[in-house]
């Protein structure tokens, strides 16, 4: 992994042209100042050998424990990193959102702040994403409490049957999207169930999910805050609207892309959806 991977087909210069980056890589942060630090020394370590070009936003959602001043001491060093502020904890739905919003990148990654995963593995998601629209990260061997673990095998089987999405980690925090994606849909969970909505309205739409593997590592420094009760709560209150959402919309979504909504079962392998990916930028 030593030469950076080239996901541009335009020009060599458009990137300079336009001011976009081919990555924007995006980590939703609330109270993770043991962390942070070595977060942002890995990426910008990391992030010039999946990239030509590439920004870090950091969504700081409320936190009350410094992971800011630790978010502004590192971007003093490196103007590529950038930080985005809420005043208040409005929670991860709501931080993701922000982030997807202020990024201008032509590729959008996203994972956590807590450690967990390894950026390297990044670039076994890049490698898919001239053939599909979102690379969906899927733990491997899962490295969390058996509680945390039987929560989600529980909400996952709570999703597949409510709305047949058949992604095998539906809440893996390990994902990259084409621009393409989010700038076609709403995003308005701003808890634990904006991945799930994210996925269902993209493949609504018709665009391709191929799934990759990735390691997962216990978390080091601070607390877990997915399996709080409110969390969870607010989950399935944004589950319960978005069902009736979903009723009231008509069936042929997806025939308005050209296709009916019976080719958006999931593919053998690790597809799901049919839409063939957009021609990158420049094509």
């Amino acid at each position: 992994m030593n030469q950076p991977i080239d996901h541009r087909v335009a020009d060599a210069s458009d990137a300079h042209e336009t001011g976009r980056p081919d990555l924007s890589i995006l980590y939703p942060v609330f109270d993770e100042a043991s962390n942070v630090a070595l977060l942002l020394e890995q990426t910008m370590k990391w992030a010039p050998r999946l990239a030509r070009s590439f920004e870090v936003i950091v969504v700081d959602d409320g936190s009350r424990d410094g992971s800011a001043r630790a978010v502004e001491h590192a971007r003093a060093g490196d103007a590529r990193i950038r930080i985005v502020r809420h005043e208040r904890n409005q929670g991860y739905g709501a931080a993701l959102r922000t982030g997807l919003r202020a990024a201008r990148g032509r590729l959008l990654f996203f994972t956590d702040a807590d450690l967990q995963f390894d950026l390297r593995e990044l670039e076994g998601l890049l490698a898919h994403t001239e053939r599909f629209d979102i690379v969906a990260g899927y733990r491997a061997r899962r490295r969390d409490p058996w509680p945390r673990r039987v929560l989600a095998f529980g909400w996952g089987a709570i999703v597949r049957a409510v709305f047949g999405l058949r992604v095998r980690d539906i809440d893996c925090a390990f994902k990259v999207f084409r621009r393409e994606v989010i700038d076609a849909i709403p995003i308005e969970s701003i808890g634990a169930f904006v991945n799930t909505e994210i996925l269902l309205r993209a493949e609504r739409e018709g665009f391709r999910i191929h799934q990759v593997p990735v390691s997962h590592h216990p978390r080091r420094h601070g607390r877990q805050s997915g399996a709080r009760p409110r969390v969870i709560l607010r989950a399935l209150l944004e589950l319960g609207r978005f069902r009736r959402e979903f009723r009231r919309e008509p069936d042929s979504l997806a025939a308005q892309a050209g296709h009916g909504p019976d080719v958006l079962a999931a593919q053998p392998g690790d597809e799901v959806g049919a839409r063939p990916a957009a021609a990158p930028p420049g094509a």
